[in-house]
């Protein structure tokens, strides 16, 4: 299929995730942009109006906190971010609730962290609340709970956040909405000869290359969070379109096929079990040949020891690991069945061989293909 006709199946979407950085709902003072979170609703609303569900992945609350509080003036230390965002968490739901309630629609506020997300039966428990939110014919407004957050549990960043949230829910399109057109061949602030990239079939090192550092002073991310969104949604097989928030009409523009922002092209959809390993924290790192690389991620295998060059971290059997390429890519994530000590003790040599190193044997596989998700 060609860009235009992977841009016209948008029109099929039922279940959509609208995420929408701090730079679209706010000025530069930090004060809420109504004018800005009206016009979003009611693009928001005229979606759930045509029989789609919606669910709303939000930033701005720290943004809003800082300026309500006098604090705009410096960086605040993280105690200082969790009271601004418990100021404007309330004010960014009461706009939010005033707003959807002008045009007959119920919201629900549903705060996360990555221990939501990351704790098997609490990441159940996330998604039958949303859903059930959504049967109801209510929007869920999501944000990070940033109020009780540390570092140890952020999931860091709402366009992050934006890409669990839409495997969480099994949507059908993520469109994150952001204060330029798309992804550039470079910065367009700063290159006037930079050319949006309307379509990505595939997110490679090329394309995350393209990906500058954060963009305004209130946000937490940038367009390498927004790839790195990316890069995780289309791995569970959901599309994902960056655009400007900041023209109205976007949102049906996109729904209806037009050429707006990046589309970037989903992967086959992947099984909810294997879309949670994105969510857990990660232990630790296993570095791969080029041998072991292609088996994964062109031929469907398990990660067998023999194609192990490197083990970094310290995890335990049943513990979530990166799988990196020699280049230092992230290709996949998975449950490993060997702790780090064992397995840098049986990496590069065979299968047969385990159990005379080891002196004993529990699996072939150090991650088994249905522990595994590939993510590029």
């Amino acid at each position: 299929m060609e860009e235009r006709e992977h841009r016209m199946a948008l029109a099929q979407v039922r279940r959509l995730v609208v995420k929408v950085g701090t730079s679209t709902l706010t000025y530069p003072t930090g004060r809420l942009n109504l004018d800005r979170m009206e016009r979003l609703v009611r693009e928001l609303a005229d979606q759930a109006n045509a029989g789609r569900e919606v669910v709303l992945v939000t930033s701005g609350a720290i943004g809003a906190g800082k300026s309500r509080l006098g604090l705009m003036d410096r960086e605040l230390t993280l105690p200082e971010k969790q009271a601004a965002a418990a100021v404007g968490q309330g004010l960014l739901m009461h706009m939010y609730e005033k707003f959807f309630a002008d045009y007959g629609l119920l919201t629900a506020q549903v705060l996360l962290t990555r221990e939501d997300l990351a704790d098997r039966r609490r990441h159940i428990n996330s998604r039958n609340t949303i859903t059930t939110l959504l049967r109801l014919g209510v929007v869920p407004i999501v944000n990070e709970n940033d109020t009780v957050a540390v570092e140890e549990i952020r999931v860091g960043d709402n366009d992050t956040l934006s890409a669990l949230v839409a495997g969480l829910v099994e949507a059908d399109l993520l469109i994150m909405l952001t204060d330029t057109e798309g992804l550039f061949t470079a910065n367009p602030k700063k290159d006037p000869g930079a050319r949006l990239v309307p379509f990505v079939p595939e997110i490679t090192p090329e394309v995350e290359a393209l990906a500058g550092g954060a963009g305004s002073s209130l946000g937490t991310g940038g367009m390498a969070t927004k790839i790195q969104a990316a890069k995780f949604a289309t791995s569970f097989g959901i599309p994902v379109v960056i655009a400007s928030g900041l023209e109205p009409g976007k949102i049906a523009r996109i729904l209806r096929g037009e050429q707006e922002g990046t589309l970037f092209l989903a992967k086959p959809r992947q099984h909810m079990r294997k879309r949670w390993l994105v969510c857990g924290q990660v232990k630790g790192e296993l570095r791969v040949d080029e041998g072991a690389k292609r088996a994964i991620c062109f031929w469907g295998k398990s990660l067998l020891p023999s194609g192990i060059v490197a083990v970094e971290g310290r995890f335990q059997p049943g513990d979530i690991v990166g799988v990196l390429d020699l280049q230092g890519q992230e290709i996949a994530r998975g449950i490993s069945n060997y702790s780090a000590e064992a397995i840098n003790k049986i990496k590069g040599r065979k299968t047969g061989e385990i159990v005379e190193i080891l002196g004993y044997k529990e699996y072939d596989e150090v991650i088994h293909r249905d522990n595994m998700i590939v993510l590029i």
